[in-house]
């Protein structure tokens, strides 16, 4: 396996012999086809991380995330939500399957 990215959290890396991702969450590896990996994007886009810190709509600032078809279950908190956040878009822009996020300056 290749090292793609790494964060404070997380590594990222990608797999040649089965044509496949992995992301190793510290205590426990998963992998990941690519839909898996996409999947996993679009459910982290969708939190609303506004919510942790508004204590009546979260009030423990904890998230649960089911990933490949509720094989895995994580519950992270803020920071490692934006993490995981951080390294799975910036791993997709270094593997050229996604473009760099734009900044709107106003």
């Amino acid at each position: 396996m290749v090292e793609i990215n790494r964060s404070k959290y997380y590594s990222f890396h990608q797999a040649t012999a089965d044509r496949a991702f992995h992301i190793d969450f510290g205590h426990k590896t998963i992998r990941l086809p690519l839909c898996q990996l996409l999947s996993l994007r679009h459910k982290l886009k969708t939190i609303a991380i506004e919510d942790h810190f508004d204590g009546d709509l979260n009030k423990h600032g904890f998230e649960i995330l089911l990933l490949c078809n509720k094989e895995h279950l994580f519950i992270l908190n803020t920071l490692e939500i934006l993490d995981l956040t951080e390294l799975v878009e910036s791993s997709l822009v270094k593997l050229g399957l996604a473009q760099p996020a734009q900044v709107a300056l106003v």
